[in-house]
């Protein structure tokens, strides 16, 4: 792999794809450090050493991974990439309410430039939104509890405003960041600056493991259990269910067409990990409504914050684990679409051995999607809630770094990267990362 990827530097025109990526990744991460204006930075570094973890911050991890740490910091990027993950999600959603989104969809790719263009419209509104929440709660000192000094100390409405525009404006250029990535660089852009990110924590979480009183036999063997998960990962998002597909011969005029083989890849997790992100924040909303709460000693208060906000709770995995799966069902039946893919085959002349075209077809693939997304739904909980598990009987406080959730994107955003570019590379008659 080494080779290759030397190799790969040696072309000229995929070693500037590859610089070009790894510029802006940089940029990236220096952006993530930059405070916001207002916002003073060494107050917030006090903070950041003194304060222990709170309810808010275990409602604002997911956010703040995907930040790259800064959304604590108050930076300039303090909202990250996730009102375009937001936006994007809405948008798929949406397709299923809409029937004019439907339409946009089938229309190739003018539709898609028309989707896309309302996606950065939605993004843009949802980071007006956050950037308002977010500086409200630090105002009210409820970003970091046991922290004496104020991060804000000048509260003016036009300080506030130039704050909420450049966090806006933050979300912005990542966005554009992420379009140049996939328009000149190597793999998806947005999806290398979530792997960014997270992969940033990572020396932080182990740092923050072994800190902890854990000493360091437990964070070996926390770290061979990662390895453990991520060698599984990488075999089940490999994993594929094809369903033969035959064509039959077709005269236009003189020439023949179709009479060719193929299959329909159907991955056994359809869903990647969009189960796992809406089962954390549907179970963030109780913890961010107790943190509200004039009175922290009311009992359903008190319930939540011993049930909900730790990940340790056996409510909490139960219904961790109930809720990915469900999404995961749900997330599948609108991604894939059975009667559309049966009508498409049908259309074209194509039809699966042993299945009559039409709607038999579609209820065969109905029936496969149903079982398929069982198997797939119990793999994403059990790896989003290994970790969960794990830390809780090492007796080691949990981390976000070494989440499912984390794991899931690290290794499906590294893997289809590679793919991209051993693809560019056997373009080149080289031997590419891929035996």
């Amino acid at each position: 792999m080494l080779g290759a990827f030397i190799r790969a530097f040696r072309t000229p025109d995929l070693r500037r794809k590859l610089l070009f990526t790894l510029g802006i990744m940089a940029i990236f991460r220096v952006g993530s450090f930059v405070p916001a204006p207002g916002v003073d930075y060494g107050n917030v570094r006090q903070c950041l050493d003194a304060s222990a973890a709170s309810a808010t911050q275990d409602v604002l991890s997911l956010v703040n991974l995907f930040s790259g740490g800064s959304l604590l910091q108050l930076s300039v990027f303090a909202l990250g990439i996730m009102p375009y993950i937001t936006a994007s999600i809405i948008v798929q959603l949406l397709r299923v309410v809409i029937p004019r989104f439907e339409a946009l969809h089938k229309e190739g790719q003018s539709g898609t430039a028309v989707l896309t263009q309302y996606t950065r419209y939605l993004t843009i509104g949802l980071a007006i939104l956050q950037a308002t929440t977010i500086i409200t709660v630090a105002r009210s000192g409820g970003l970091f509890l046991d922290c004496p000094v104020e991060v804000i100390p000048n509260d003016s409405v036009a300080t506030i405003l130039i704050m909420i525009i450049t966090m806006t404006a933050g979300t912005g250029l990542i966005m554009w960041f992420g379009e140049l990535i996939t328009e000149r660089g190597v793999g998806n852009g947005m999806s290398l600056l979530i792997f960014t990110s997270i992969a940033a924590s990572f020396p932080s979480g182990v740092q923050q493991i072994a800190t902890s009183n854990n000493g360091l036999g437990k964070v070996a063997l926390f770290l061979l259990i990662s390895v453990v998960v991520v060698v599984l990962v990488v075999f089940v998002e490999q994993s594929q269910r094809r369903i033969p597909v035959q064509y039959a011969k077709r005269m236009v005029g003189r020439r023949t067409y179709g009479g060719s083989s193929t299959y329909i890849p159907i991955k056994i997790n359809m869903s990647g990990v969009i189960p796992v992100i809406f089962a954390s924040s549907l179970l963030a909303l109780p913890g961010l409504a107790a943190q509200f709460s004039q009175d922290q000693t009311v009992p359903w208060v008190q319930w939540i914050a011993a049930n909900l906000l730790d990940p340790g709770a056996t409510i909490y995995i139960l219904a961790y684990a109930v809720l990915i799966i469900f999404f995961a069902y749900f997330y599948t039946s609108i991604t894939f679409n059975p009667d559309e893919v049966a009508d498409n085959m049908k259309r074209y002349g194509g039809f699966i051995p042993g299945i009559r075209a039409g709607r038999p077809t579609a209820e065969y693939l109905q029936f496969v999607i149903s079982r398929i997304t069982a198997a797939g739904a119990l793999y994403l909980a059990f790896v989003a809630l290994i970790p969960t598990i794990s830390f809780k009987f090492m007796g080691v406080n949990q981390v976000m770094a070494f989440g499912g959730a984390s794991v899931l994107i690290v290794v499906g955003v590294g893997l289809e990267t590679i793919k991209q570019i051993d693809s560019q590379l056997q373009q080149r008659h080289y031997e590419g990362f891929l035996r």
